[in-house]
């Protein structure tokens, strides 16, 4: 046992330390994140166009269905390749990583193309008016291009982290993060919404090829060897946990294209604001997803190497912390929100319709941290029944439900408190599926728990 934990870098003698060594990374890379996408989103609205905002704001959820297809190899593989450490069983890992590595690549590239063939109809389903489309065309066109480097960054950035080496895998977004930033001022002046899309693409390339040099010069596991034949159940188990991570994509992207619907109506300068307001809000957002998903590696972990109580130790610290951390961030952020929504756009109307969005969207930050932690805790268990229909919840089909609820209700507020709502019931199924699959014992913790398919 003590090769394969430092095989993979963890250190379950030391809980709680082990957990921050393995989260607070994915945290900074998750802020890195955060400042890559205001200041892409600071230079767009430098333009003073807001329907270039609008309209590049409409085409996120062609993003998120890239990174869907991302985190179904890459959070189920690393699900799988954990507890595979746990069960001491190396070479298993290594194939599995190869088999992820070009699956994504493969996906990456059918998913963006078939977008590309639907692009138009696709965007005046997110929300895209007449006037705001020719900008969605512009970026959307050189972002699905760009479709395989994105899907496929989201494998060593997650797979890395199972050998302990979250530090590398946090380096690997700074790079991309710090090449886009760069190129941002230089690519939108001159080329506009494309240019936006251009810098992003060109960014992912790079932390691509950082994160390959990582696996190729100090993995120990990781492979791309075309060695890619794995047993079927070990590939429903990375399709079934992986799916119920892009389901969160896909129902955000799901959710984002409602949003915009609804905030048709009232104007494209509502789904410019709602745009900016959903770039802010990931402060939070990110953050806490550090925090949940930081933690998958070990929970697969001991989960994989059959400990319990250590499970359970670390579950109650985490709930705790999570809460805590939640509540002192959303706070931040509520009181200052016409100062971050000003630092991005100079139009003071915009500001003003932002500024009540925004303290909605963080709004409901503690339950949805619980709901984040027992997805990812379900997750690395190879639970992807619960892991699915906590996925399916707060950004899916419990906010659609709400969100159409509300705006019957009470028109444009209902569709700013419908997050907080979404999230509010959300935390309450989660720790119902919690309690119920304690009391009835179906928490599987066997060190054999990859012999058979999740959930």
């Amino acid at each position: 046992m003590a090769a394969n934990q430092k095989a993979a870098g963890l250190d379950t003698g030391r809980l709680i330390p082990t957990y921050f060594h393995l989260a607070l990374p994915v945290v900074v890379g998750s802020i890195i994140t955060i400042i890559y996408n205001l200041a892409d989103t600071y230079f767009i609205a430098q333009t003073n166009n807001a329907k270039l905002v609008a309209g590049v704001s409409v085409c996120s959820p062609l993003f998120m269905i890239l990174m869907a297809f991302g985190n179904i190899f890459g959070q189920g593989g690393s699900s799988l390749i954990s507890r595979l450490l746990g069960g001491k069983s190396t070479d298993e890992a290594g194939r599995v990583s190869a088999f992820c590595f070009y699956a994504a690549l493969a996906a990456g590239a059918v998913v963006g193309g078939l977008m590309l063939l639907l692009r138009d109809p696709l965007l005046g389903l997110l929300g895209a008016s007449p006037e705001t489309l020719p900008f969605a065309r512009e970026y959307g066109t050189v972002l699905l291009l760009g479709g395989p480097l994105i899907v496929v960054n989201f494998i060593h950035m997650n797979l890395l982290r199972c050998e302990g080496m979250s530090g590398l895998s946090m380096a690997g977004t700074a790079v991309g993060s710090v090449v886009n930033v760069i190129l941002d001022p230089l690519m939108i002046p001159s080329m506009g919404a494309a240019g936006a899309a251009a810098a992003t693409v060109i960014g992912y390339l790079c932390s691509d090829l950082f994160l390959l040099l990582i696996v190729l010069r100090k993995s120990s596991v990781l492979t791309i060897r075309p060695e890619i034949r794995i047993p079927a159940a070990q590939a429903r188990s990375i399709i079934a946990v992986g799916l119920s991570a892009a389901v969160t994509n896909l129902a955000s992207s799901l959710c984002i294209m409602m949003i915009n619907q609804q905030l048709l109506p009232f104007g494209d300068d509502k789904i410019a604001a709602m745009g900016i307001v959903l770039k802010v809000s990931m402060i939070v957002n990110m953050i806490m997803i550090g925090f949940s998903f930081g933690g998958i590696p070990l929970f697969g972990f001991l989960i994989g190497s059959g400990q319990k109580e250590k499970l359970r130790q670390l579950l109650r610290f985490c709930l705790s912390f999570l809460c805590i951390l939640a509540l002192l961030v959303s706070a931040v952020v509520m009181l200052a929100a016409k100062p971050l929504i000003s630092m991005i756009t100079p139009d003071a109307a915009l500001t003003e319709t932002a500024v009540p969005m925004l303290r909605w969207q963080t709004a409901g930050c503690v339950f949805a941290g619980i709901v984040m932690l027992l997805t990812c805790l379900f997750q690395a268990s190879g639970k992807a029944v619960p892991a699915m229909a906590l996925s399916l919840s707060r950004q899916g089909i419990i906010f659609i439900l709400v969100l159409l609820t509300a705006v019957q209700i009470a028109g444009y507020q209902g569709i700013l408190a419908s997050q907080f709502a979404a999230d509010v019931i959300s935390a309450a199924l989660a720790l119902a599926l919690y309690t119920a699959l304690n009391r009835l014992g179906k928490q599987d913790s066997s060190p054999h728990a990859t012999d058979r398919p999740a959930g």
